[in-house]
């Protein structure tokens, strides 16, 4: 897959507080025109600048596919904000100009289930608002579980509630003890149904969890999660091959950020999420753990490339084509 993106300048047209913490914004091109084609789950992501700072994040459209006029994203303030979430909440208005990339799909519908279940931690519902548009439009069986904190931290859920989907969608509200049995829910699968979820990571990992102790083979499991991978594991030595360069990239510190602290390459990387695909680059020598969704889990096996805003070297030493 190329990992060129097509930008596209655009106005915000809306701004909507949804809950204490999440805005849905509107945007429509710049120049009016139809904004391209995407299907369900599909992401862009959003260049801000602010003065000479320059946030790149992900956000999950949650608009009709079926209206290209224009895209609708939602946006949680997040607590430790890189500064993306915090610059559209406090800055962004209606008339602001941003920059977007065109959409890329990493959360499809697969067209090989026979049901569809979708579950949706907080902020995680935003890619499912698309899906369901998809899945009503193909008469697909479906259901959606929707679990969230609190009532006023249900984004969108009146809207779910009183909609077209309501009797397929069922929400789990922790303050009111109604938490989400995972064991129950996924025990209960059809052999052709598959499982997407998208929400906080302790949400994904235990629905990849349990469907794995239920014997749910890993291709009808589907994830996504826009977050930086923590740059946890052991020190390692990097070689940037074309210069020669070895720089050490301590705990914490991602390969990304140790190249960028010591000047001693370029790299395009447009989401620093692992998400996008402009930061791959080839390995050349060493091992590598992926953290990124944007590689295939055949092409992470290969270790052949890898996305340098996220993943980390299993080995002391790691040689790059940089």
């Amino acid at each position: 897959m190329s990992n060129k993106y097509q930008m596209i300048d655009v106005r915000v047209t809306a701004v909507e507080q949804v809950t204490p913490l999440i805005k849905r914004f509107t945007l429509c091109a710049l120049d009016g025109s139809a904004l391209p084609a995407f299907t369900g789950g599909s992401h862009i992501i959003v260049q801000m600048h602010d003065g000479d700072k320059l946030y790149s994040n992900a956000y999950s459209l949650m608009s009709s596919p079926r209206d290209t006029a224009s895209y609708q994203i939602g946006v949680r303030r997040e607590e430790q904000s890189k500064g993306g979430s915090a610059f559209m909440h406090d800055k962004v208005e209606v008339g602001s100009q941003l920059t977007i990339a065109a959409p890329n799909n990493l959360f499809a519908i697969d067209p090989a289930a026979g049901r569809h279940v979708l579950i949706a931690g907080g902020i995680g519902i935003t890619p499912f608002l698309s899906q369901l548009y998809e899945l009503q439009e193909q008469g697909a069986e479906y259901e959606l579980h929707y679990a969230f904190r609190a009532p006023e931290h249900g984004a969108f859920a009146d809207e779910l509630r009183d909609g077209p989907h309501g009797e397929r969608t069922r929400f789990y509200i922790d303050s009111l003890q109604q938490g989400l049995d995972l064991a129950a829910l996924i025990a209960g699968l059809e052999a052709d149904a598959h499982l997407y979820v998208c929400g906080p990571k302790p949400l994904i990992d235990a629905v990849i969890n349990t469907a794995k102790a239920q014997g749910i083979a890993d291709t009808r499991v589907h994830w996504e999660q826009f977050a930086v991978a923590p740059a946890e594991g052991a020190a390692f030595t990097l070689v940037l091959a074309r210069s020669g360069t070895e720089i050490r990239v301590e705990e914490g510190v991602s390969i990304l950020q140790a190249i960028e602290k010591s000047n001693a390459a370029e790299i395009e990387c447009l989401c620093r999420e692992g998400v996008c695909g402009t930061c791959e680059t080839a390995i050349l020598e060493g091992q590598v753990d992926h953290r990124d969704q944007y590689l295939s889990d055949d092409e992470k096996a290969l270790q052949k490339t890898l996305m340098v805003c996220v993943s980390r070297a299993r080995t002391p030493r790691l040689v790059l084509d940089l």
